[in-house]
């Protein structure tokens, strides 16, 4: 249930080309926090909460 990959090559380069390495660990806390965030917003503030029962099935 899901994505199978998750692709961050951009933000990754970006932070990169600005900052170097303090520029990618910013880039991936950054999304890290925005996860955490949306997370809780929905409820679910651990990743033990989301099940997958929690999940609704893709319909195809």
């Amino acid at each position: 249930m899901g994505a199978k990959a998750v692709g961050i090559g951009r933000p990754y380069a970006y932070g990169a080309a600005l900052a170097g390495t303090d520029g990618i660990v910013h880039v991936l806390r950054s999304m890290l926090a925005e996860a955490d965030l949306i997370m809780a917003i929905d409820g679910y503030p651990t990743r033990s909460d989301l099940t997958r029962a929690a999940l609704r099935p893709v319909r195809q």
